[in-house]
């Protein structure tokens, strides 16, 4: 089916500004979810340019990769809030914002004089989003939050180690990115509020990073209340529906595979040439199969072990058993389907010309979206915003030297 893109469309944040005032992944990376959506982003950082983000790998001559990809889609300013200078210009800057966004550790905006009442007296309707580790209020809530911990903390880690063994994080802050898909969905879900009703007020929001991870582990708080289990971690094998493990073929691929559902257990029978496994009363239904999982893993682990992927790959395709070879980035730059749906895009960058990044999610059938621009460098912008606000050259000029922008 081929589906008519309409002319570009600026997508349905449009209109919506946000201040982005935090720092590092999970709070800005919301924020960049919503610039990929049409709202216009301000990236409002420190003179100094001391965003831990522009110092993290990759790296290449001097040029922050990961922060440009990461913040793609926003316009850049300086400006430093502490100062009695910058704490007036922001609070005259807000006015023309709908959002604002920070991380800092709970109660440092107060002390800056940006408590909420003061923020809320520049503009009524201001959003404003805190994300921090742990939020607002508790024990905890002073705390500086880092990807890791709250990871840690969230009962994320704890599913994801061997059997018996050291649980293991990713090799990716997968943390910040949840706690960032919050943030925009936050983001979107007050502006609908507002949008409806011309007379609602803005609000704070409280967002916790530890419990957004938290939110998405569902089965954990009611499987050791009704069946009194702590889930642990199996390694790759899922001790909740069976099979489904990592396996390793003959040759050396390492692949995922699920067997779940009764329909696809039985094809996974034919596949494997195993036809009596169907009957076998151990493997009958999927409770039986979680049941006798290392049993039934031996057997399915076993098959795979004894052929290569290339056999392997012909028969799960055959029987229609869902499966994926685990894949690096070049096997996802090479992947038909990952070309045939553009899932790489290039954002134009001034300093290479372009940089490869993951598409805008979710696409919207009929709307072509504008590729967004990579993220800008420090204060490139702030010629450009501040004139907005009625600041001159010169003004500006003052105000950099003073060090507030």
């Amino acid at each position: 089916m081929t589906h008519h893109k309409t002319k570009t469309n600026p997508g349905s944040l449009a209109g919506v500004r946000i201040l982005d005032m935090a720092t590092v992944l999970a709070a800005p990376s919301g924020a960049t979810m919503c610039a990929d959506h049409g709202a216009d982003v301000v990236k409002l950082e420190l003179p100094d340019g001391n965003d831990a983000l522009r110092h993290m790998q990759p790296i290449k001559d001097g040029s922050p990769l990961w922060w440009k990809v990461a913040n793609r889609g926003k316009r850049g300013i300086t400006l430093d809030v502490r100062k009695p200078q910058g704490r007036a210009l922001l609070l005259a800057m807000l006015a023309q914002f709908d959002v604002l966004v920070e991380n800092f550790r709970t109660g440092s905006l107060d002390r800056w004089g940006l408590d909420i009442a003061t923020l809320h007296r520049a503009n009524p309707r201001l959003i404003v989003v805190r994300l921090t580790g742990f939020g607002q209020t508790g024990p905890y809530s002073a705390r500086a939050g880092f990807a890791r911990v709250f990871e840690a903390m969230s009962g994320f880690t704890n599913l994801t180690a061997p059997a018996g063994g050291a649980p293991m994080h990713s090799n990716y802050p997968i943390g910040d990115s949840v706690a960032g898909i919050f943030c925009a969905f936050s983001i979107a879900a007050e502006m609908a509020r507002l949008r409806a009703d011309p007379e609602a007020l803005g609000v704070e929001v409280d967002l916790s990073a530890t419990e957004a991870l938290f939110r998405i582990l569902d089965p954990l708080p009611v499987e050791h209340e009704q069946l009194g289990l702590a889930r642990r971690g199996e390694g790759n094998l899922a001790t909740y529906t069976a099979p489904s493990n990592m396996y390793r073929s003959a040759d050396g691929v390492f692949f995922s595979m699920v067997a779940s559902s009764q329909a696809v257990w039985l094809r996974l029978c034919k596949a494997m040439d195993k036809p009596q496994l169907a009957d076998d009363p151990r493997f009958g239904s999927l409770p039986q199969r979680v049941a006798h999982v290392h049993a039934l893993d031996a057997i399915v682990s076993g098959w795979f072990a004894e052929h290569g992927f290339a056999l392997i790959c012909q028969k799960l395709e055959a029987c229609e058993i869902p499966f994926s070879k685990v894949y690096d980035i070049a096997d996802i730059e090479a992947d038909p389907h990952f070309q045939a749906r553009e899932a790489i895009i290039r954002l134009a960058d001034a300093d290479h010309g372009s940089l490869p990044a993951p598409c805008i999610v979710p696409r919207i059938i009929g709307r072509d979206m504008p590729v967004p621009r990579t993220g800008p460098a420090l204060g490139e912008h702030n010629a450009e915003v501040y004139a907005a606000f009625g600041i001159s050259a010169d003004e500006l000029a003052q105000l950099r030297a003073q060090g507030v922008v």
